[in-house]
């Protein structure tokens, strides 16, 4: 079964009434949401990851293809990182 985030940040990436900008911006919502549910999962054994590494790399990759890199920057600054 498909991961609800990974379902969602598909359709925002396919989603032709949406500019990039707006992509960008739903898409980082999206990953900001994964990464605190993946900080969660690796807290405790009560969340599964059930596909949240999958959401995330498609998030990420559909991010890149839309010419943002910001993650990377915001990732490598974060004192939240795994």
């Amino acid at each position: 079964m498909e991961h609800d985030l990974l379902r969602q940040a598909k359709a925002v990436r396919d989603d032709s009434a949406l500019n990039d900008q707006d992509k960008i911006a739903k898409l980082r919502e999206l990953y900001e949401y994964a990464r605190s549910e993946q900080r969660a999962a690796s807290e405790s054994s009560m969340v599964d990851d059930d596909g949240l590494n999958d959401a995330l790399r498609t998030i990420e990759m559909a991010l890149a293809d839309l010419g943002d890199d910001g993650l990377s920057d915001a990732e490598e600054k974060s004192a939240a990182t795994l």
